[in-house]
């Protein structure tokens, strides 16, 4: 493939931020895109904006991506994989000594951000052609914290890396994209004050927070064809608030 071969790409959670940013950029470049999401009607309105296709089901249960696959193409040069969220910021928080609560909160975070992506990936992995890109959306929490939404994105940086081995001989390549408080999404949820995110952004050298359309460009480098000796890493996004280490 050269730069300028058009590809077929596939982007879960690609209704809204930095999923549909990236739809965006990739449709503009004039891809065939595909997004995908849990919520029909938020995915439908995206899709018929940026006239790509779009599937929508729950990436997190294995049927319905299974039931997906006949709706989803039969051969994929890039997916990206930005499915997920910190689900802590939509459910009360577990009572002290509540470990059963404590367990539920765990495992919402390891369905919404590592299952969505291993069993898309899974599902799709037939279907990726030789020399395509995988590109996984991670965070700074990975290496910053955040209790279960960190833990649940470092798990996939060590996922990212064995899939890059596995691929690797087919010229497929497997990175992450790790950014830090990205604003224009709906990750917080209006869960935190501006207080709060502003003592966050001080962190960072240039004093401000990422876009969604920043996160874009760096996936859709990622994904291009001529990336191919790029593959395994972790690719930081946060104006130097996770500075090299």
């Amino acid at each position: 493939m050269t730069s300028t071969t058009k590809r077929t790409v596939v982007i879960t959670g690609g209704g809204t931020g930095i999923g549909a940013a990236t739809a965006e950029l990739f449709a503009k470049a004039g891809h065939d895109v595909t997004i995908t999401g849990r919520r029909a009607d938020v995915l439908a309105t995206t899709a018929e904006r940026l006239g790509v296709a779009h599937v929508a089901f729950d990436a997190a249960d294995p049927a319905a991506v299974q039931a997906a696959l006949d709706q989803l193409p039969d051969a994929v040069d890039v997916l990206v994989n930005n499915a997920g969220g910190n689900t802590d910021r939509r459910r009360p928080p577990a009572a002290e000594g509540d470990l059963a609560g404590v367990a539920d909160a765990w495992r919402a975070n390891f369905e919404a951000n590592v299952l969505t992506t291993v069993l898309v990936t899974e599902a799709l992995k037939p279907r990726l052609t030789d020399g395509a890109r995988v590109v996984t959306v991670g965070s700074i929490a990975a290496k910053q914290g955040s209790g279960s939404y960190g833990a649940a994105k470092s798990a996939l940086e060590a996922w990212n890396v064995g899939l890059a081995k596995t691929l690797g001989s087919r010229g497929i390549t497997a990175n992450v994209v790790a950014p830090g408080v990205t604003a224009d999404t709906e990750f917080f949820a209006g869960t935190v004050s501006e207080e709060w995110i502003a003592a966050r952004v001080s962190t960072a050298f240039n004093r401000r927070p990422g876009t969604p359309e920043e996160v874009a460009e760096a996936i859709f480098f990622l994904g291009r064809p001529d990336s191919g000796h790029l593959t395994g890493q972790v690719i930081h996004l946060n104006g130097g608030a996770h500075a090299a280490r």
